[in-house]
């Protein structure tokens, strides 16, 4: 959104600048340098009005209306019905236009390229103004404010543009994106100039020019529909309160306000304000006017829809109303510019502006309809080959004729489908130029004849100047799919149709249109033509859709007829199928022009730029097609193929499948500007110089043509005209006169163009009225022709084939008649021979294998039969299902409901009969819920099972040796343990008997608590009283006024439903019981019935053995009827079923009503099934009667010697069945008679449980009649009561909390008290700073501790807020003492004690602690004392409000008590039950008589006497208990003293024991100190910590210990060898001086240096051993100092070595001397 800048130029337009409307309108387009005259064409007239157009009319003044025509905006003069016409500017249309409130300018938006809106100045119609810049394709709505400065505008897709206009400067006021979706209309605020609305598709949205910190902006609401469907808003209005009314597409008007749907207004009674969409249009004097799509125009009353209160949707009855017409749907509507006028112009989109007048009096004129035009897109229009006539037709299902020299309108026809195609027969076909062939979008074709009917009685030069008439001559439907193509053959034999069934149907011309045939085509018919050149045979070219062509000569077509089927076989046909070739020439071109190029690299960078060849795939459509010359004929393609006509001819390969084809055009012609602007319909002048195309942007176009040039290659310079809308108006048909004076065109939206091709001098010069044909001879005696308006009647073709099968069914029946005659004369002839051949003998008769002729005809009809049956069976499966489900519905409908239908059991020897009760079935839900706490139960046990099932952690030692110290742990540790155990026993016993002492304090409490106060009263007298209150009610009577209904007796309706249940499944049960009963005795008859026939049986057998003279008769047989088993009466056979069918053919004879009918049939049938039974019993029994009797009569003859014998034993068997069957027959009726007795008992308890029914069923209406008001109150009492019981709760919390608070403050009362008496107590009374250290104790200063450089230090500081209300002495920071000397008591005097000083400082520190938190624990019971005040208030309050609803609700009781009175109540009574007696006698009024149960009055009467009895038991009961008072009063005396005994026994025994008083309860629960018992433990585990490290050390120590001993050893070992080597030297040496004094004297140098060597190695080995001795030494020192524990003693020394001797030459080193082991 944004703001216009500021202009270039500061200068304003003038108000009388104005533009050249020559300069702006639109122009045609001519190729240059063609020498084509601009006035090739003229527009004459428009015939046509765009009625679906929103918005599509507006009101000039008086005699003027504008609307928009494609290109053109109309101005309509009302009064001449003359037409003036202004052109759009960019020549793309016209998108919306609005009129400006003086009348004096209108505003015309368009479309296009960057439309612009030109503000026209009337009545001059000089442009005024341009606006730029406003939206990029179109405009879609316009609207001036109130004072008519600023211009609204709204365009269309892509922008949605919202934009507000200083229309005058031609300046952009501001500027916003309206939405993302469609917008129909933009409207100023008639009462706040700041405020816009739009609407459209779905939404409507709220404006507002709102200024903000970066200008003026303009701010868009979206409404919110809230629970409301949405929907598209066609039209609003603004109420002056600032609420808007809008309509809505199902009929209702919706409220808006801030955004929001207030509420949805409709009709009373649940109807809508108006059928189909509706739209509110006018505000005036308290009323709003709506109108909608049926026609119906209704007035409101604004102040009931302004200040409408209640819910989502309110209903209001319009004030006025007024239909405009049927088939009426008003779209908009223009007022009357006359001050105070009524009359309205309303745009009527099926094709019509109506003239209203809205006054709603009794003077008002009916409405009046000025014009009327086609709805719609144009699908048909052709012209006669003989006068200036036009005929057209459109969806709307009319076809209108006009006379486009006058320009009028001659007369109209409607239909009862759209028309799609017409076409004007030639001369040759219909010499007066009346006929007209018109095609319908259900596949009708209807002759029409157009004459004047003044002439029917005058002669044919006779030319009449008025209307015209049209008459339906003929009507046949040969398509099953829309007609779209209608050709009459070059000399008018023929008729040729084509429709989108993909047929073209022949027909011969006549008087009657006769049909000849038809064929199928490829694809849906586009176009027909017949071909016209000379000598040529007669072809017809079909044109499909889908992009095939197919010729078809028309050669003998009767030849081609089948006998059963318009279906034309073999007819010769050629078929063409387009193939696609604009990508190859698109390419070709590019190539061509990369041949131009003279760089070869260029060349080459271009040509690997060229696409592939595309062949669009679906094929494109094809739009027109006509022939250039035999065999050769041009196409005019859409979609990818347009921009070219296709010149094209058919192929000499004939044999392939035309959908598999691919024909490609010879050549081709561009068109240009047409790639996006296919050719739709081509028309030629009558010299063929001039070829018309009408574009598929809605543009005419113009081709001068050379004559005879069929190739079309002069086809180059062209002239066009943009005259029909260019989005939708699409140039369908366009056509030339007989006299080529006149081009007129049709288009998709609606509009009818006519143009002249002469000057306007010479049409002057011209008839100006068209001449009507003239009738036919002889039209005015024919009758109307019929007219086929059923939609469902049969084509030409399903007719046909109706016929002749019905034809070959009729000749099958022949046939089929005659062979069952012939056959019947066989079998008679059969059944002749047979009969002879019983007659014959038996040795000569024929058996019935003798009399087959050929067993392979039996076995051959028997599996003939055998798949007949299977077949038969097969087809009748679904026909059995369906029967079987519908007769399953029947019976579930008319018997499912019926547990127990009426069975009636009739007894055998008297009238005396018992019927069961007809009881509807008790539906019963098999569905039962689970109970809702078994899932917290379920919870709860999964939730133990859940943590059982967890893993417990298992603890892993991280090291070998820590697990060795817990094994290995110290008797420190186990002690310990032992005193944590001991500690923990303690605990719990202490715990034991502090709960035993709580347990024990409870129960004192509860004992006291329980103790009753002197004046209660026992709990069961109260509790007796308060239920004796409860059941003794009211003694008032119900019908008494001010009877009050006790709160348990309360009735509503789940419980008077209850109570109607429970009674009714009462009556139910007991009417089962007797019906079973009834049922059992049924079944009992039945098998008695059984049981006699039986033994008839036995008697008939018996009696055949005596004689007739000795046969007692038997007891009539009983029969079971058909009231005894009704449920026969849906079972029947297949002989009853087939009586039925009969019966029913019979009936269906008859003229009779078929209700009556069936009703007669079923009841017939049911007497005749009856009848038919009793028959076939009787047969039955009488069969074997007549059985037994010829059995008897054979016996007779047999046995005829033995059966006086027998007769003995006979007659004491006949005796004893007879007895038998007579005594079962006696039972069965005593029992009848028995259950007849208690059922008529069992009637009169129902009917009075009956009369009950109706006395709750009356209640329950009754209790429906007050449950709203009854919940409503209710409810409020349950909200009441909740809030109560809320209050209360947070009143009890807060008298708790308020009793905390109050003991603490007692509590920090205490502590304060004691504070002052350990001062007291400190300072001593005796002392002689007393009154110093009291002051420095009361003073208000306190130790404040702050941190200086990270140090704390201490510091007093003085403050100085002390309370007035303070109990000590004022203020002590500084005072002065008696001598007037300063004294500093922040400084302890001279002579006074330090310690005692710095005591007295703490214990005021802890004393003004203490002023605080008291004060704060004050300040909270303060508050808290408020809160409780605030809800004690609250409380009462709502405890009137809960009484005040529980005496509304007693007062609903009470009035419904009173209505419940008023019912009747029907009691039956002998009149030995009344007693209320006059004079002996009943009296006729019984209003004041009392209606009482015998049995209640009994009771109460007993009840008299019970209360005497058990007075006197209460008698005897108070004195009990007034002795056991008395006793009771001694026991707890002699208790009370008891007590006493044994405190004092509990003193004496503490003193001596104790010395003192001490509390038990404190000393059983000691446990010790704990923080002793915790630094025991911590030192026994440091204890611990350390002896496990003392054996660490020990563990080294022995180690070194093991190091040493190993040291030791080794040097041991040493120092042996160096003994042994020291004895060796000694042995030696003593050789050595043996020998030296025998050896010669020259060897005794050399020898000696040998040894001294040796010696020399021997002391540097001591020397070396001595140093690691000493080094052991010192670290066994070091070590034997470092621990505690003393050292186990060392090694012993070892022995001092003896002195070696030494050596002559030298003595040994003083280390060795010293060695030790």
């Amino acid at each position: 959104m944004e703001k216009k800048n500021e202009m270039e130029s500061n200068t304003e337009l003038s108000v009388d600048v104005h533009y050249k409307y020559e300069e702006l309108c639109s122009r045609p387009y001519i190729t240059p340098n063609s020498q084509i005259s601009e006035n090739l064409l003229q527009l004459r007239h428009s015939f046509g009005y765009d009625s679906g157009l929103r918005g599509n009319l507006q009101l000039l003044d008086d005699r003027t209306l504008i609307f928009i025509a494609g290109n053109l905006l109309v101005l309509l003069d009302l009064s001449t019905k003359k037409q003036r016409y202004l052109r759009s500017s960019g020549g793309g249309g016209i998108g919306s236009i609005t009129v400006h409130l003086t009348k004096k300018y209108f505003a015309v938006a368009e479309k296009g390229n960057r439309p612009n809106i030109i503000i026209y100045e009337y009545p001059s119609l000089r442009p005024y103004r341009i606006l730029r810049d406003g939206t990029e394709k179109a405009y879609s709505s316009v609207d001036f404010n109130k004072d008519g400065s600023l211009l609204a505008s709204v365009g269309n897709s892509p922008d949605y543009m919202l934009t507000v206009w200083d229309w005058r400067q031609e300046q952009v006021t501001l500027r916003a994106k309206a939405i993302s979706q469609e917008v129909f209309k933009v409207r100023f605020s008639p009462h706040n100039p700041e405020l816009l609305t739009s609407s459209g598709f779905g939404h409507i949205k709220f404006w507002e020019m709102a200024n903000t910190w970066t200008g003026l902006k303009l701010l868009g609401y979206i409404g919110r529909f809230g629970a409301t469907d949405p929907t598209d808003i066609e039209g609003f209005m603004e109420l002056p309160g600032g609420k808007v009314v809008s309509g809505s597409s199902w009929g209702n008007l919706l409220l808006w306000e801030h955004s929001t749907i207030r509420m949805e207004i409709g009709r009373t009674n649940g109807q809508r304000c108006h059928k189909g969409t509706s739209h509110p249009f006018f505000l005036e004097e308290g009323q709003m006017m709506t109108f909608g799509s049926d026609g119906m125009i209704r007035v409101w009353d604004i102040d009931s829809i302004d200040f409408a209160t209640g819910g989502s949707k309110y209903e209001l009855d319009p004030m006025n109303e007024k239909l405009v017409g049927r088939n009426v749907c008003i779209c908009s509507m223009v007022r009357s510019s006359q001050p105070d006028s009524t009359m309205w112009f309303a745009q009527d989109s099926s094709g019509a502006i109506w003239k209203v007048d809205l006054s709603f009096t009794h003077t008002s004129l009916d409405p009046e309809r000025l014009f009327s035009f086609h709805a719609g897109a144009i699908q048909g229009l052709d012209v006669s080959k003989t006068s200036h006539l036009m005929a057209t037709t459109a969806t709307d299902r009319s076809v209108k004729v006009f006379d486009f020299l006058s320009n009028r309108e001659v007369t109209n026809l409607h239909f009862s489908q759209g028309g799609t195609v017409i076409n004007w027969a030639p001369p040759l076909v219909n010499q007066t130029g009346g006929l007209l062939v018109a095609g319908f979008e259900d596949g009708v074709v209807r002759l029409l004849e157009l004459y004047d009917p003044q002439k029917l009685n005058f002669g044919s030069g006779y030319i009449h100047k008025g209307g015209a008439k049209l008459r339906l001559k003929q009507a046949f439907r040969p398509h099953n799919g829309p007609v779209t193509a209608i050709e009459y053959k070059h000399d008018g034999v023929i008729l040729a149709t084509g429709s989108l069934d993909a047929t073209v149907f022949f027909f011969s011309v006549g008087g009657t249109y006769n049909p000849i045939g038809f064929i199928h085509v490829p694809g849906p018919v586009r176009a027909l033509e017949w071909s016209s050149f000379p000598g040529s045979e007669d072809k017809l070219l079909i044109m499909c859709q889908n992009g095939h062509v197919i010729e078809v000569q028309i050669v003998d077509l009767q030849a081609h007829c089948l006998a059963d089927t318009f279906l034309l076989c073999r007819l010769p046909s050629r078929s063409f199928r387009f193939r696609s070739i604009k990508s190859r020439i698109k390419r070709e071109e590019e190539i061509t022009r990369l041949q131009a190029l003279e760089k070869s690299k260029e060349k080459e960078e271009e040509a690997e730029k060229l696409s592939p060849i595309h062949i669009p795939d679906p094929p494109s459509p094809l739009f027109l097609g006509f022939y250039s010359q035999p065999d050769h004929f041009w196409l005019s393609m859409g979609g990818f193929d347009s921009g070219y006509l296709y010149h094209c001819k058919f192929s000499k390969n004939q044999d392939e499948d035309p959908n598999q084809r691919q024909d490609e055009p010879f050549h081709y012609l561009l068109v240009h500007s047409a790639d996006e602007d296919p050719i739709l319909s081509i028309t030629f002048s009558s010299d063929r110089q001039l070829m018309f195309c009408g574009m598929h942007s809605g543009a005419i176009r113009v081709y001068p043509l050379q004559p005879d040039d069929h190739s079309l290659t002069s086809m180059q310079a062209y002239w066009t005209f943009n005259l029909h809308d260019n989005q939708y108006g699409h140039l369908q048909h366009i056509r030339c006169s007989h006299d080529n004076k006149f081009v007129l065109t049709a288009g998709a939206d609606g509009n009818i163009f006519s143009f002249s091709m002469v000057p306007p001098e010479e049409l002057e010069q011209d008839q100006m009225m068209a001449m009507i044909p003239s009738p036919r001879v002889g039209l005015g005696d024919e009758p109307m022709a019929q007219d086929i308006e059923d939609q469902t009647v049969c084509s030409i073709e399903m007719a046909k084939q109706k016929l002749e099968k019905d034809h070959q069914y009729r000749e099958a029946q022949v046939k089929i008649t005659a062979k069952q005659k012939k056959l019947a004369e066989l079998q008679q002839k059969f059944k002749q021979l047979l009969k002879h051949n019983l007659s014959l003998p038996e040795h000569v008769r024929l058996n019935a294998l003798e009399l087959q002729i050929d067993k392979c005809f039996s076995d051959e009809a028997e599996k003939v039969k055998v798949q007949k049956v299977k077949e038969v069976k097969k087809q009748m499966n679904w026909d059995e299902e369906r029967c079987n489900i519908g007769l399953s519905k029947l019976q579930d409908y008319f018997r499912g409901t019926i547990g127990v239908d009426v069975v009636s059991v009739v007894a055998i020897q008297t009238n005396h009969r018992v019927s069961t009760y007809r009881v509807l079935a008790v539906i019963e839900s098999s569905a039962q819920q689970e109970s809702s706490p078994s899932m917290p139960h379920s919870d709860t046990t999964a939730a133990p099972a859940h943590k059982k099932s967890r893993p417990q952690p298992v603890e892993v030692s991280s090291s070998t040796s820590e697990d060795e110290g817990m094994v290995l742990r110290s008797r420190a540790m186990k002690q310990i343990d032992q005193q944590a155990e001991r500690f923990r026993k303690a605990a719990e016993k202490a715990d034991r008997h502090r709960a035993a002492i709580e347990k024990r304090k409870k129960e004192w409490a509860q004992l006291y608590v329980e103790k009753p106060e002197d004046d209660c009263e026992d709990p069961k007298d109260v509790q007796a009283i308060e239920e004796a209150k409860k059941n003794i009610g009211d003694l008032k009577l119900r019908s008494d006024k001010n009877f009050t209904v006790p709160k348990h007796l309360r009735m509503n309706t789940e419980t008077t439903m209850a109570k109607l249940k429970s009674l009714e499944e009462k009556i139910h049960g007991r009417q089962t019981k007797m019906n079973e009963r009834i049922m059992a005795l049924r079944d009992a008859k039945v098998c008695l019935v059984s049981q006699l026939l039986v033994q008839a049986e036995q008697l008939q057998e018996i009696q055949a053995g005596l004689s007739l003279s000795l046969h007692r008769p038997p007891p009539a047989l009983p029969t079971i009827l058909p009231e005894e088993t009704p449920e026969k009466k849906v079972q029947h056979s297949d002989d009853a079923l087939e009586r039925y069918r009969a019966l029913r053919e019979q009936r269906l004879t008859m003229e009779q009503e078929k209700q009556e009918r069936t009703t007669h049939t079923f009841h017939q049938l049911e007497k005749e099934v009856e009848v038919n039974e009793v028959q076939e019993e009787e047969e039955s029994s009488s069969s074997a009667l007549s059985t037994s009797s010829e059995e008897v009569k054979g016996g007779e003859e047999l046995e005829e010697e033995i059966r006086g014998e027998e007769e003995v034993i006979r007659l004491y068997e006949q005796d004893c069945l007879l007895e038998q069957m007579e005594d079962s027959i006696c039972q069965f009726d005593a029992g009848l008679r028995l259950l007849h007795h208690e059922k008529m008992n069992l009637d009169w308890e129902l009917k009075l449980a009956e009369l009950h029914q109706l006395k709750l069923y009356r209640e329950l209406l009754l209790h429906k009649e007050f449950k709203q008001r009854e919940e409503s109150l209710q409810d409020k009492l349950n909200k009441c009561m909740k809030e109560e019981a809320s209050i209360t709760c947070q009143l009890e919390e807060c008298d708790e909390n308020l009793k905390l608070r109050q003991a603490e403050v007692a509590k920090l009362q205490d502590k304060e008290k004691a504070v002052t008496a350990a001062f007291q107590a400190l300072v001593g009374e005796e002392n002689k700073f007393e009154k110093f250290l009291t002051k420095v104790f009361k003073m208000k200063i306190k130790c404040v501790k702050k941190e200086e450089n990270r140090n704390e230090e201490e510091e007093y500081s003085d403050e100085d807020s002390v309370d007035d209300d303070d109990d000590y002495d004022g203020d002590y920071d500084s005072v002065s003492d008696e001598e007037g000397a300063a004294v500093d008591y922040n400084v302890c005097p001279v002579g006074c004690e330090p310690g005692l000083f710095q005591d007295t400082v703490q214990l005021r520190e802890r004393r003004l602690d203490l002023e605080e938190l008291l004060l704060e624990k004050r300040k909270s019971v303060e508050a808290l004392k408020r809160e409780s005040g605030f809800l004690v208030k609250k409380q009462q309050l709502l405890k009137s409000n809960r009484k005040a609803a529980e005496d509304d609700m007693d007062l609903i009781h009470r009035e419904k008590q009173l209505k419940m009175n008023e019912l009747d109540v029907a009691v039956p009574l002998r009149l030995s039950q009344i007693e209320f007696v006059a004079d002996g006698s009943v009296p006729s009024d019984l209003t004041p008589a009392l209606v009482l149960d015998k049995k209640e009055l009994r009771r109460l009467q007993d009840r008299i006497k019970q209360f005497e009895v058990e007075k006197n038991q209460q008698k005897d009961l108070y004195s009990q208990a007034r002795q056991h008072h008395l006793k009771l009063l001694h026991d707890r005396k002699d208790k009370n003293a008891k007590i006493e005994e044994l405190e004092k026994q509990c003193n004496q025994l503490m003193m001596a024991k104790y010395g003192r008083m001490v509390d038990l309860e404190v000393l059983v629960t000691m446990t010790g100190s704990k923080t002793v018992e915790e630094l025991k433990q911590k030192k026994l585990l440091k204890e611990a910590e350390y002896v496990k490290e003392m054996k660490q050390w020990d563990i080294k120590l022995d180690e070194a210990h093991e190091a040493l001993m190993e040291l030791t050893r080794c040097n041991t070992e040493r120092l042996f060898k160096m003994t042994s080597l020291l004895n060796q030297k000694k042995e030696l040496e003593h050789q050595l001086n043996r020998r030296q004094r025998i050896m010669v004297r020259q060897f005794q140098d050399s020898r000696r240096c040998t040894n001294q060597e040796d010696v020399q190695r021997l002391q540097d080995v001591v020397n070396t051993q001595s140093q690691e001795i000493e080094s052991l030494r010192t670290e066994i020192s070091f070590l034997s100092c470092k621990g505690v524990h003393v050292l186990p003693p060392g090694p012993p020394r070892l022995p001092q070595a003896t002195q070696l001797p030494r050596c002559p030459s030298k003595a040994l080193s003083p280390g060795v001397k010293n060695m030790t082991c």
